[in-house]
């Protein structure tokens, strides 16, 4: 190999790192390769679970704009917009549950206002849950 062409791989090297980042890095492509949409600034992943995982739903939950999976997106970004993004502070509806025990467990994770959230509990049935949370793990 001759000494211009040893010299000519190094320098465009030099080159393009000199003028920079011709593209996006991973993650930012990664938010705009063709066809997909863009992730909301609030994003949550909810779950719901029976008794000792004996089943599981859950749904992505997107606030600013509402959407997602969540059947009533709207309501649930709402009521977490009141609670400030603290699901323990979440409400519900008013009323009186059975005292039948049939454990069902409630877990968020993701973002709220650039704040990561990671938040599980457990209630004694599923009108508890209901109860505390509203229409957040309604779907």
């Amino acid at each position: 190999m001759n000494a211009a062409r040893t010299l000519a791989v190094p320098l465009a090297l030099l080159a393009a790192l000199a003028a920079g980042p011709a593209a996006p890095g991973p993650a930012a492509a990664a938010d705009r390769a063709p066809g997909a949409v863009p992730r909301a600034a609030d994003h949550l992943q909810l779950s719901v679970s029976g008794s000792e995982r004996t089943w599981w739903r859950g749904v992505e939950l997107d606030c600013r704009p509402p959407g997602g999976r969540h059947p009533r997106a709207a309501r649930a970004c709402a009521a977490i917009e009141r609670a400030r993004g603290d699901f323990g502070a979440l409400r519900g509806r008013a009323g009186m549950c059975t005292a039948v025990h049939d454990p069902v467990t409630a877990a968020a994770t993701g973002t709220w206002r650039g704040r990561r959230i990671e938040w599980r509990r457990t209630y004694g049935n599923a009108c508890e849950l209901e109860s505390a949370t509203g229409p957040v793990f309604r779907f």
